[in-house]
């Protein structure tokens, strides 16, 4: 897909995940599940004929283990990775660690926040600085670019790169362990997306 490609890629399955829990920040591991989804994400790639300049993921283990697994697939484990937690999940708060089905209001709105946490609008408001600053830069120098996150950190891209409303976004699902692939123009809009489920 030539130049400027940035890939997005949610953790695998989580044990949270697993038993449909709100996780935010905390920091739970990858089911048996989760860590072949990301082995899985990564032979995708590999398949794709894809190699990676850096790699961006948050400060939650889930994230992390789930690009080092894709690594490892893309026999590409000398990848600089940069950590940071303005790529953390959406912080749910005084939801963490309830299931998903009592608070359905909180998961999918754009700008209410549970209490104590985050709305999808604040993590944006996070998120994409770390975007503009530090990823778009490495993307738009030509950089082939790996990032490994969460649903909301990522719905905040997308959001962003698909030109998508509060609506449209909240809507949107995120698969874990599904590489997205972006190649974008000189602009920062994007040339061409490539979605790799199945």
């Amino acid at each position: 897909m030539g130049s400027r490609l940035l890939v997005l890629v949610r953790h695998g399955e989580s044990e949270w995940n697993k038993k449909n829990l709100f996780t935010g920040w905390r920091d739970v591991d990858l089911t048996e599940k989760g860590i072949a989804e990301a082995r899985d994400a990564g032979r995708k790639l590999k398949a794709q004929g894809l190699r990676f300049d850096v790699a961006f993921t948050s400060a939650l283990k889930r994230a992390q283990r789930s690009l080092d697994l894709m690594l490892e697939e893309l026999g590409e484990k000398a990848v600089p990775i940069v950590k940071d937690e303005a790529l953390n999940e959406r912080d749910y708060g005084d939801l963490a660690g309830l299931s998903e089905d009592q608070v359905h209001i909180w998961r999918r709105s754009y700008d209410v926040a549970p209490p104590g946490g985050e709305s999808l609008k604040d993590t944006a408001a996070r998120v994409l600085p770390y975007y503009i600053q530090d990823i778009l830069p490495r993307v738009l120098n030509g950089d082939n670019v790996l990032v490994s996150a969460h649903g909301n950190s990522l719905r905040a891209l997308i959001m962003v790169l698909e030109r998508l409303s509060p609506d449209q976004i909240v809507a949107r699902e995120i698969a874990t362990g599904v590489p997205l692939i972006y190649r974008l123009n000189a602009d920062s809009t994007v040339a061409e997306k490539k979605d790799l489920a199945g």
